[in-house]
């Protein structure tokens, strides 16, 4: 698994159009991102997956528009989000599954739709707001955080996935409304990346510690999603912000790069078509392209009826290049399309 590598759309952005809704039961229960996945498995299928308000999981072939299975009563309360990852040990495409007030994480084989792990009572407390898969030394290891309103929130935690905890990040005990991970080949370091309230944080995953806060002096507002990745000499992290702003950070310096001032209103999942083109996902109900060269609004796709919360791209084999997206609650998944 390696986030570092942003695969490049090479069609114009602008032309993209709405094609039409592809989901008529998907449901979303946070705003956060990542509310559903689109992917491409090991052997070449393309899957849109999605939760449901029953807490189903439907997996969507997006090249012939079919539901392949539903995985009913997935979770016993609502999925929040979802992750992705390949199993190089046993050559197995692994779904990631999420629910917040469960307090649990499963794990499936989206080739069979079997659940391979189910992680219990990762936290005790709270909203289970986030999960991502970490890989080291050959082996898979699950993290997590949380938010209690109360301002009882659990440090970040690292699971096997036979559900034994190894350990706490030191001094991770905030409300982290999303996790990530990046892998820095050139130090051979994995770090742990938390969305906090005010500021994001990065830690040393194998030091246990604090390496980077990421903090605007005038930001002391929620953040929801970010991207990160190598670019040229440095790695670059994407920040979006409930204050309506992308900040763009050198992430292993901690210097902020720009800042992008684009609503007056909150900012939710990102998307990076190519190095210059940036999709938004907005509270206003709109999807915003913005150029990073020049901080500018070049477009907005509109059509959603609530706040867009995840923007995904696909390729498509009949289609070309893509945006998937998803506004909050009963908001469906829609497509849209490079139209010439």
């Amino acid at each position: 698994m390696d986030n570092s590598k942003i695969v490049e759309f090479k069609s114009n952005p602008q032309s993209i159009q709405y094609s039409k809704d592809l989901t008529k039961d998907s449901y979303s229960n946070i705003n956060l991102d990542n509310t559903f996945y689109v992917l491409k498995t090991s052997d070449n299928v393309l899957f849109l997956i999605y939760a449901t308000e029953n807490k189903s999981i439907i997996f969507y072939n997006l090249t012939n528009e079919q539901k392949v299975n539903e995985i009913k009563n997935a979770h016993n309360n609502f999925i929040t989000n979802f992750r992705y990852y390949y199993d190089k040990n046993s050559k197995t495409d692994v779904l990631m599954s999420i629910s917040g007030e469960d307090h649990n994480v499963k794990l499936w084989n989206i080739n069979n739709q079997k659940c391979l792990y189910d992680i219990k009572n990762v936290n005790k407390s709270g909203f289970l707001n986030s999960a991502y898969i970490l890989y080291d030394n050959n082996q898979y290891y699950a993290i997590r955080s949380d938010v209690d309103y109360s301002g009882n929130s659990e440090p970040i935690k690292v699971f096997d996935l036979n559900g034994n905890k190894l350990k706490e990040i030191k001094d991770s005990q905030d409300d982290t409304l999303f996790l990530d991970v990046y892998y820095d080949k050139k130090s051979s370091k994995i770090y742990i990346i938390a969305g906090t309230n005010g500021q994001i944080k990065s830690y040393d995953y194998k030091e246990n510690k604090l390496y980077k806060s990421y903090k605007d002096e005038d930001n002391n507002f929620d953040h929801k999603s970010i991207i990160i990745y190598d670019r040229e000499d440095i790695v670059i992290m994407i920040e979006s912000s409930e204050d309506g702003k992308v900040r763009i950070w050198n992430f292993l310096s901690g210097d902020l790069l720009n800042t992008i001032n684009i609503s007056d209103k909150t900012l939710y999942g990102l998307c990076l078509w190519n190095k210059d083109n940036l999709f938004v996902g907005c509270e206003d109900k709109s999807i915003k392209l913005v150029d990073l060269k020049t901080g500018k609004v070049k477009k907005e796709l509109t059509g959603h009826s609530m706040d867009v919360i995840t923007v995904l791209k696909a390729s498509h084999p009949q289609l070309g290049e893509c945006l998937v997206s998803q506004g909050w609650i009963f908001d469906q998944i829609k497509l849209w399309v490079i139209k010439n």
